[in-house]
């Protein structure tokens, strides 16, 4: 059994009373420091890794992940549609943090990488989508981002359909 004397007191299995409001304190000041912490780094964290942080960034990123897809409702759903696809066939596979960078002006980029397990090494596919903010444009920069795009299909110009029909 642990003996601790104090003076000429000693109880044994017991530390002194002084003991124990030092760890306390310690205790407290460790937890307080932890919370200070947080908030400074959440405080001081690049938008990048923040986007609701800038309104506008965030503006852009929803425009990208609700824009229509190829074969999903937006280009979030296709793209969870292909995580989850790949992850069943047991293929390792994560996906990132989407990302906003402010370019220039009304300008951003909004990325997205997914980790993808090849048969001898792991390989990042590039999802990037370019927003025009002052006109609501979203414009496919890498090939993946491409894939998942609707195809732009114009329709027939009313001269067209005349002619076809006569």
């Amino acid at each position: 059994m642990d003996t601790w004397s104090r003076g000429d007191e000693s109880v044994e299995g017991h530390r002194p009373q002084w003991s124990r409001s030092v760890i306390k304190y310690l205790h407290y000041l460790v937890i307080g420091a932890l919370i200070v912490g947080g908030l400074v780094y959440w405080a001081l964290k690049p938008s990048a890794l923040n986007p609701m942080a800038d309104p506008r960034a965030a503006e852009a990123m929803a425009l990208v992940q609700t824009h229509r897809a190829q074969q999903a409702p937006t280009i979030r759903q296709a793209l969870a549609n292909r995580v989850q696809a790949m992850a069943a066939r047991g293929q390792g596979v994560r996906m990132g943090e989407w990302r906003v960078q402010r370019q220039q002006g009304d300008l951003y980029r909004v990325r997205v990488f997914v980790r993808e397990k090849g048969t001898r090494q792991w390989f990042e596919r590039e999802y990037i989508w370019q927003v025009n903010l002052a006109s609501k444009s979203i414009q496919a920069i890498t090939l993946p981002a491409t894939a998942l795009m609707p195809l732009e299909i114009e329709p027939p110009s009313p001269g067209a359909r005349d002619a076809v029909s006569s």
